[in-house]
C-alpha cells in the first residue's frame, strides 16, 4: 500500500519503520527538522518503568508498559545502529521530610501489584541494600524501594538509528513541511491507500481535545557521578528522576506543568531539578550542565492515550503524555492488528479507546 504518516517524532518513526519494513511504500512529512528538535519525543528520559509509573497513572497504562518493555529489545534489534538499552531496575528514594509522601507511594505500588500479579513486587531497602545497589550512595539514605525489571534507553539515539533505518529503506521525508489529514483523500485516484496522523500536540486543531503539557530535563556531563541505574526521588510536587545514559551523562527531569508555553527554563525549576540531583549525590556539584530543555507532551482531557478514525482510512494516534516510550511499542502493535484485520484484540485487553473523530 501507499501509506502518509503526518510527524515524525517517536510514534511517527516506529510506525514508519513498521510499515516500511513490511514493504508499504512510505512518505513521512513533519513541520519540523530530521533531528526532531520540536519534538516531545526528544526532551524525555525515555524510561521504561510501569511500576514506577503506577503511582500517577491508570492500569491500563501499566499493562501497557508491561506488554512493551519486552517489545522494546526486539525493536532496537531492527535497527542497524546501536541503541543504549538497560533493563536493571528502577532505585526509589527519599528525604526524611518527604517520608508521607514515600508511604502513600509504597502504598501504591502494593495496590498495584494486588491488582497486577505479574508485575514484580516492589522491594523495600534500607541503607545497607541501598548502598549494595549504588554504592556511591554510601550512607545517604537509610530507606528506599527497588524495583526490579524496570529500564530505559537513549532516546537520542533510538530517533538517530530510527532515521537511519527510514533512509535505508527509501521512505521519501519531507523536513519543514507541515501537513494535515484534509490534504489528502486516502483511496481516491493518486493519493495514499492509508493516512497516519501522529503529530501529537502538533494535531490539536484537528483534536481540540488535545493539550500540551508543559516538561522540562536537564542534560548533565557528570564524571564524579557513579550511578547505574534509573533513580527516582521522591518529591511533594512531581516525581523526579536521575536517568544514566552512559558516558557519565545524565538526565534529569522533569517538571510537569499544565500550561503550552515553550519558553526556556525558568529559574525555578532549574534549579529544583539540580538542587534534587545534588541531594542524591554531591557528585553533581561538579556537573556541567549540556542541555536545558522543555517541550509539550500532547494530553487528552483523561491523561490516556487514544485512537481516532477519520473515516475508514485515516488514524489519529495521540494523547501519550509522558508515557510515550513506556507505551509506544503497545501502541504500535495495536495500530499494526488494525490495519491488517480492522478490529484489535490487544486494544481490548488494554481498554484502549478507539473511536470515531467527534466535532
Amino acid at each position: 500500500m501507499n501509506i502518509v504518516i503526518l510527524g515524525a517524532g517517536l510514534m511517527g518513526r516506529l510506525l514508519a519503520c513498521q510499515l516500511a519494513r513490511a514493504g508499504h511504500t512510505l512518505e513521512l512529512f513533519d513541520a519540523g527538522g530530521s533531528e526532531a528538535l520540536t519534538s516531545a519525543a526528544r526532551a524525555a528520559a525515555a524510561m521504561l518503568a510501569p511500576l514506577a509509573e503506577s503511582a500517577i497513572t491508570e492500569t491500563s497504562v501499566v499493562q501497557m508498559g508491561m506488554y512493551s518493555l519486552p517489545r522494546w529489545p526486539e525493536l532496537i534489534a531492527q535497527l542497524d545502529e546501536p541503541v543504549f538499552f538497560q533493563q536493571i531496575g528502577t532505585l526509589v528514594l527519599w528525604h526524611r521530610q518527604d517520608a508521607a509522601e514515600a508511604q502513600r507511594f509504597a502504598r501504591q505500588m502494593e495496590a498495584t501489584h494486588a491488582a497486577l500479579p505479574s508485575l514484580p513486587k516492589a522491594q523495600p531497602l534500607d541503607g545497607a541494600g541501598i548502598a549494595q545497589l549504588e554504592p556511591s550512595l554510601g550512607s545517604r539514605f537509610t530507606q528506599g524501594l527497588f524495583l526490579p525489571g524496570e529500564g530505559q534507553l537513549d532516546n537520542h539515539q533510538l530517533l538517530a538509528a530510527m532515521l537511519h533505518q527510514l533512509q535505508r529503506l527509501n521512505v521519501k521525508l519531507h523536513w519543514d513541511s507541515p501537513r494535515v489529514p484534509a490534504d489528502f483523500a486516502p483511496g481516491q485516484p493518486g493519493q495514499p491507500d492509508w493516512v497516519f496522523d501522529c503529530r501529537g500536540v502538533g494535531a490539536q486543531a484537528q483534536w481540540p481535545a488535545l493539550r500540551g503539557v508543559r516538561g522540562e530535563i536537564i542534560t548533565l556531563l557528570a564524571p564524579e557521578v557513579k550511578l547505574s541505574r534509573p533513580t527516582r526521588l521522591i518529591h511533594p510536587r512531581y516525581p523526579i528522576y536521575i536517568a544514566p545514559k552512559g558516558g557519565d551523562y545524565f538526565v534529569v527531569g522533569a517538571t510537569e506543568i499544565e500550561s503550552d508555553d515553550l519558553s526556556e527554563m525558568s529559574v525555578r525549576s532549574t534549579l529544583e531539578l539540580l538542587s534534587a540531583a545534588y541531594s542524591v549525590d554531591s557528585g553533581f556539584a561538579e556537573a556541567r550542565i549540556m542541555d536545558l530543555v522543555t517541550q509539550c507532551r500532547p494530553a487528552l482531557p483523561n491523561n490516556l492515550p487514544s485512537i481516532r478514525m477519520l473515516g475508514e482510512r485515516v488514524m489519529q494516534i495521540n494523547g501519550l503524555y509522558r508515557h510515550g516510550y513506556l507505551i509506544a511499542p503497545a501502541m504500535l502493535d495495536v495500530v499494526m492488528e488494525l490495519l491488517q484485520t480492522h478490529t484489535s484484540p490487544l486494544a481490548q485487553t488494554f481498554a484502549l479507546a478507539i473511536s470515531p473523530a467527534k466535532d
